[in-house]
């Protein structure tokens, strides 16, 4: 059975694809009980590429993947509200503050965070995000007029809000930006391939994948010789500046993941691995001394794959809550 954690992200991004357009933008792709993913019609990619500027309101949770203008007025007390925004792994998020009317006096607030929160965990974790946890909150009661621009620092953001009096709301304008080298990504879909590098940065990169999944790693260039290594109690990359690892887990905090395999030299070829966690995450640590480079792709786990654990598979871990 699904964990509460896999249940809740999975909610969030099929929300996600409802989200990309109105009821009649809706189609639904063949939907089945593993994979109920919406898709956006025609119709309003037409309209979008057309050069349209997309608006719609928000609602109390909600999720927003495309850019445009957006604006929540509150019918009633909200006390307990937040937006996500995500963007494919090469995109920033920009949050631009068009218009906010609350009472920040009577207890409402406004703040933008950098990166995903969910149950408490946060997304980049500490050890990975280039900020302490207090500058990735901005505050719009705090800064007013003096930051009404945010941008992200991966392709997920948030905003948290509680407004007590019907009528009050603000209206926010999202934007995506190119990032030329992603770090820190959660994935929309299921399956993918990506190539994550690192150009002499003295930082660490995760990539999240809310799924159970496969996932092959066909190129890794550290700047060592080449080998792979099982993670083993007291056993690892330690003394290495520069590896990658791969963590699963059941809540979306890397840093409270566990460590099933360090890869730490490079190698060419193909290794892979099946992972029955909620979340698996591929995490590249970098001294800044090399360019850094990991090439993988990766799919969701079906029946049959979960039944025949071998071929290098980590087995031990998670299967149970799939």
């Amino acid at each position: 059975m699904p964990s509460a954690f896999q249940f809740q992200c999975h909610f969030i991004l099929i929300f996600l694809a409802a989200s990309k357009g109105e009821t009649r933008y809706l189609e639904v792709r063949d939907a089945v009980e593993d994979e109920p993913f919406l898709l956006l019609s025609e119709d309003l990619k037409r309209e979008l590429s057309a050069g349209q500027i997309y608006r719609r309101s928000l609602r109390c949770i909600d999720m927003l993947s495309i850019e445009g203008q957006f604006t929540f007025t509150a019918d009633q007390p909200q006390l307990h509200c937040a937006t996500f925004f995500i963007g494919e792994p090469e995109d920033l998020i920009t949050i631009d503050y068009d218009f906010v009317n609350i009472d920040c006096q009577g207890g409402d607030f406004l703040k933008v965070f950098d990166g995903w929160i969910l149950k408490g965990e946060k997304f980049p974790s500490s050890l990975d995000h280039p900020l302490p946890t207090s500058q990735r909150y901005v505050d719009f009661c705090d800064s007013g007029n003096i930051q009404r621009s945010i941008s992200s620092s991966q392709n997920v953001a948030m905003i948290f809000f509680r407004i007590h009096q019907p009528g009050n709301g603000f209206t926010v304008t999202v934007k995506k930006n190119a990032n030329l080298f992603p770090c820190n990504v959660i994935s929309q879909t299921p399956s993918g391939r990506f190539t994550m590098v690192s150009p002499h940065q003295h930082r660490n990169c995760s990539f999240s994948i809310i799924y159970p999944v496969v996932i092959k790693i066909s190129d890794l260039i550290l700047g060592h010789l080449n080998g792979l290594l099982l993670k083993k109690p007291s056993v690892g990359c330690a003394g290495v500046g520069d590896f990658v690892e791969l963590l699963g887990g059941n809540g979306l905090d890397p840093s409270k993941m566990f460590p099933l395999a360090d890869l730490c030299h490079s190698f060419h070829g193909s290794a892979q691995m099946k992972i029955g966690c909620d979340n698996t995450v591929l995490r590249m640590v970098s001294s800044g001394k090399h360019i850094n480079r990991v090439t993988f792709e990766y799919h969701q786990l079906n029946l049959q794959e979960t039944e025949n654990r071998k071929e290098n598979s980590i087995e031990e871990f998670c299967f149970p809550s799939i």
